[in-house]
């Protein structure tokens, strides 16, 4: 579909209310129109681009981090409730991914996942003893990573962590971490 200027700014400002981070690219591509077209309709409405709606949600207030420093987290955390869930994203540049393909590194994805499930923990030393991850499809440089964690359960000495990671609303990566608590067993026992 064709979109004229006054079809498509309404629907533009619908489809960032639906997804604050969503990209230009991503909107030009939906419009079938240039980004810098995008560009211009999001400065007659007033829109900010999307590092700034990405600032204003990170701004928005969340939990503080407690098993490591903020900026130790892989990605930037735009939502947490300790204990309960986590979200944080990573925009894949061109040094995650291999120069000849520009296919993001699996290990990036991985600490993404891993520092995020590290973050939603309640305590001030977690740690992961256990991970099963599994890669879905490739990322590219250029892609936002978008990772969700939740808190499913507590047992004994250890907090489970699901982890998914999506390129717009495809799943790129699942993983299950066991982590270690310090609150839950006396100290310098990881059993």
């Amino acid at each position: 579909m064709k979109w004229n200027k006054r079809q498509r700014q309404p629907k533009l400002r619908e489809k960032i209310e639906e997804d604050p981070f969503i990209t230009d690219d991503a909107l030009a591509s939906f419009f079938d129109v240039s980004v810098q077209t995008i560009r211009l309709d999001r400065l007659e409405m007033n829109i900010p681009e999307v590092r700034e709606r990405i600032k204003d949600v990170a701004q928005k207030q969340y939990d503080p981090v407690k098993a490591l420093p903020e900026e130790e987290v892989i990605g930037d955390i735009v939502d947490l409730e300790l204990d309960s869930y986590a979200i944080s994203i990573l925009d894949i540049k061109e040094e995650h991914a291999f120069s000849r393909n520009h296919i993001a590194r699996g290990h990036h994805l991985f600490a993404q996942a891993n520092s995020l499930a590290v973050a939603v923990i309640d305590d001030e030393l977690a740690l992961t003893t256990e991970a099963e991850v599994s890669f879905k499809r490739q990322v590219y440089a250029g892609d936002r990573v978008i990772a969700k964690a939740r808190v499913n359960k507590a047992a004994q000495n250890r907090t489970h962590v699901n982890v998914e990671s999506f390129v717009g609303q495809k799943l790129v990566f699942s993983g299950s971490f066991h982590m270690f608590r310090e609150d839950q067993v006396e100290k310098g026992e990881l059993s």
